[in-house]
């Protein structure tokens, strides 16, 4: 084959892939930008900012192409946010602005920061009204309750997200600390509300339609992680000053971030269990695909939290247990980088057009 129809393969790829971006890639700069700040919390800065920056870059990617594909691709991208399936995935854009702009606070850019939280806080007011219209109340076909998966508990995240930002600013300012305060509070009760109501459709879901060991996937995760960024939005606001709606609800949510951290904790050996009846007793492969991304946050988030709660509650059990879970969380997002590396090059660059058919034969 000549470089030029070489060439244009890997074109045809690249637009491919842009077409068919999955909305929920953005766990990329959530997972990133979590283990981060865990490593930021074992003083390994070095480690903390390499992966700060490719958070950024990640950032920076993915909403470029992101803006390409709603200009260039706008049926495909509309195709996402009205299917119940996918379109919940728009909201780790939230979570990610909210995640890279705690990080990039822990290390002083504030400006950054601010602006991060204002496009996620707005980012989540409207998607919160958007994706669960289009991809679930503007459907015709029914029942919708089928698509339930472990995607549905990243609108928690989501809200959670920017309940963690807002309170991890607080302290930078010293005009508008009730605001802050108020829309911590504000967005952690969304969230706790959220959970129950995604818990209860997920659940049904699982407990009335048949259950094949491909639909277990990696975004159900998601029910582990939502409780942890729960617990690390808890953690936080009780840390914040004495304003008003922090003192009204200070003890229940400290009383709540131990509840969820708790179940947060049992729900892991469930999710090994499951991964393992879907890869060993079922023999479902075992490769890169982007909802990866979905296991490498909860872990890091879990890790994140069992730290704070412990310094926020004085628990210097759950503390160790979280400094000890982010070696994991860590080693977990290198195997899942180098998967996706692999994954782009074979798929872009090496061998583009037997990937093409592959992709054509699955979906024949």
């Amino acid at each position: 084959m000549s470089d030029g129809a070489s060439l244009e393969y890997r074109r045809a790829a690249f637009v491919r892939a842009v077409a068919t971006l999955n909305p929920g890639y953005f766990a990329l700069v959530m997972s990133t930008g979590i283990v981060s700040v865990g490593m930021r919390n074992h003083n390994l800065l070095t480690l903390s900012t390499a992966l700060l920056w490719i958070s950024i870059m990640g950032y920076i990617v993915l909403v470029l192409l992101t803006i390409w594909r709603a200009i260039a691709f706008p049926a495909e991208l509309m195709a996402d946010f009205t299917d119940p399936r996918r379109g919940f995935g728009f909201f780790t854009f939230v979570a990610s602005s909210d995640v890279l702009g705690n990080r990039l606070g822990l290390s002083g850019f504030h400006g950054p920061a601010f602006a991060l939280l204002a496009v996620g806080s707005l980012a989540w007011l409207v998607l919160g009204y958007i994706v669960p219209w289009t991809a679930l109340l503007g459907r015709a076909e029914r029942p919708v309750l089928a698509s339930a998966n472990g995607t549905w508990f990243i609108w928690v995240v989501a809200s959670e997200s920017v309940a963690v930002l807002a309170a991890g600013l607080e302290p930078t300012i010293h005009i508008g600390r009730r605001e802050l305060a108020l829309l911590a509070v504000f967005s952690w009760s969304v969230g706790v509300f959220l959970y129950a109501a995604a818990g209860i459709f997920v659940g049904a879901r699982l407990l009335i339609y048949p259950l094949a060991p491909v639909d277990l996937n990696p975004p159900y995760w998601v029910a582990m992680g939502a409780t942890a960024i729960t617990v690390l939005a808890g953690a936080r606001i009780v840390e914040m000053a004495d304003a008003p709606i922090v003192i009204a609800t200070r003890g229940l949510i400290a009383g709540l971030a131990v509840v969820f951290w708790a179940f947060g904790t049992w729900l892991i050996p469930v999710l090994i269990a499951a991964g393992w009846w879907r890869h060993v007793t079922n023999h479902v492969p075992l490769q890169y695909d982007a909802t990866l991304w979905s296991i490498v946050f909860p872990l890091g988030m879990y890790g994140v939290a069992s730290y704070y709660l412990g310094q926020a509650d004085h628990l210097p059990i759950v503390t160790a247990i979280g400094q000890s879970e982010l070696w994991l969380a860590l080693a977990a997002w290198l195997a899942t980088f180098a998967a996706m590396l692999r994954h782009l090059l074979r798929t872009l660059i090496i061998d583009p057009i037997n990937v093409s058919r592959e992709a054509i034969d699955r979906s024949a």
